[in-house]
């Protein structure tokens, strides 16, 4: 969150998920831990965020932080890894997805974050596909593979656990969880504390029902109580139709199903984004989530609101809407990438949007990325923002089939106090960073990074 994303299918439909600092969101370490690191993120403890990807490739890397943002030591860790269950490469014929997934909290309350890895792909003794997740644990000189361990759960061949993760304080206990969701229709939630022995605290199952083949999962507060709260998206089946449709999981001392809402009535996203934030700031968290294949891929951003005892009404937000600076054609994939944070400092949630596939000038594929504004009514296109790689002081020119604005996050990268945009056109070559100021983001001072855009928010 990360948000959380299918990484692989990233390229091929350019999407991404997870949650952001700021929102209605889980910190992980949290205030009645002992000794809790200050940010979920913060593997060796030095009061810096860092940033973790997967690189395709079956692993993930971690770039540790500094004090004016990303620095130069990086580590790559595989089930290759020293300390790292497994084995890389082919898994009985999937192809190794360890990194596919992440997320992070302190989860032993130590004072130093750690991650959550998921493999859904992985060969659990006979059991081709089981899936599975590890935990790399960090410490002072920051995240290492000694000790890892894997949850525990019973292998089922092809069940593909791991799909999907997410941390957040599911109960209200104020120690880190970690929801786990498997590739056929069932969420676990692992409640903290957890030890390096790979010890849990109680474990729960929510079987999705109607809802098949999970393909996204998001954590956000929605409620005003404590405890966290989780969206399962999936697909569903209406009327003898396949849909893609959301499904809210209630957190607290008894983590309770909830409301189920179809986000596309015709057709299902194998790889959704999603993030929680309070877009009209009443004080109740809403679900923004992907659905690209609107409009005839067109695409679009469902918004469903959050009230007291979960979401309530919802509404649909394109390239059509009002204020918003490019028209909605086919194939633009309006909405592959999300991420939130006040980025002007209103008090309301924007929302970055990638549109990968948007043409620009003569240039198809070329890509962009919105920043709509929140506001007392929701998302809205009005003062919206639009960048390209044409736009004034963005490095690099606008170039066929790029795909700018496949991955996106808002976070205050350069540590100067507003939120800055960070857009990626893939996984290998540099990402762009927007700077934030207290009136917004803007392309003044852009400049090339070489982080990618898809660490968990």
């Amino acid at each position: 969150m990360f948000t959380r994303t299918n990484l692989r299918l990233a390229l091929a439909t350019a999407t991404a998920v997870s949650l952001t600092g700021g929102l209605l969101t889980l910190s992980a370490g949290t205030a009645t831990a002992a000794t809790p690191a200050k940010y979920a993120d913060d593997f060796n403890g030095d009061g810096y965020r860092d940033f973790v990807t997967d690189n395709l490739s079956g692993g993930v890397v971690v770039t540790y932080g500094t004090a004016t943002g990303p620095g130069t030591t990086s580590k790559t860790f595989t089930q290759a890894s020293a300390g790292i269950p497994g084995t890389p490469g082919d898994a009985g014929g999937y192809v190794d997805a360890f990194g596919e997934d992440m997320a992070t909290a302190d989860l032993n309350r130590d004072g130093y974050a750690d991650l959550a890895v998921a493999d859904f792909t992985e060969k659990v003794g006979t059991k081709v596909g089981a899936g599975a997740v590890t935990i790399l644990w960090g410490a002072k000189t920051g995240l290492s593979g000694t000790g890892a361990v894997r949850l525990k759960v019973t292998a089922h061949a092809r069940y593909g656990f791991g799909k999907e993760i997410e941390t957040g304080d599911f109960n209200g206990d104020g120690k880190a969880d970690l929801a786990v969701a498997n590739g056929v229709d069932t969420v676990y939630v692992y409640r903290g504390g957890f030890a390096k022995s790979g010890s849990t605290g109680a474990v729960t199952k929510h079987v999705a029902g109607d809802i098949l083949e999970p393909t996204g999962m998001v954590a956000g507060k929605v409620t005003k109580d404590k405890a966290t709260d989780l969206y399962l998206l999936g697909q569903g089946y209406h009327n003898d139709k396949m849909t893609q449709d959301a499904w809210f999981l209630r957190g607290g001392s008894t983590i309770k199903p909830g409301k189920r809402t179809v986000v596309n009535s015709s057709d299902p996203d194998y790889s959704p984004t999603g993030v929680v934030a309070d877009f009209d700031k009443d004080g109740y968290g809403d679900l923004a989530v992907s659905d690209i294949l609107y409009n005839n891929k067109a695409g679009s951003v469902v918004v469903w609101r959050g009230g007291s005892t979960g979401p309530t009404t919802k509404y649909r937000i394109t390239q059509a809407s009002s204020g918003v600076a490019t028209g909605a054609t086919t194939r633009d994939y309006f909405g592959s990438a999300l991420s939130a944070g006040d980025t002007n400092g209103d008090g309301y949630p924007d929302l970055a949007v990638g549109v990968p596939y948007e043409k620009v000038g003569s240039k198809e594929d070329a890509g962009g990325v919105h920043v709509l504004r929140g506001a007392k009514s929701g998302l809205t296109g009005t003062n919206s923002l639009w960048f390209t790689r044409a736009t004034a002081g963005v490095p690099g020119d606008a170039s066929e089939y790029e795909n700018f604005g496949s991955l996106v996050r808002l976070r205050d990268i350069d540590r100067d106090g507003d939120k800055d945009l960070l857009v990626s056109s893939n996984h290998y070559d540099p990402s762009v960073l927007l700077p934030g100021t207290a009136a917004g983001i803007n392309s003044t001072g852009a400049k090339e990074l070489n982080v990618v855009a898809a660490f968990p928010q």
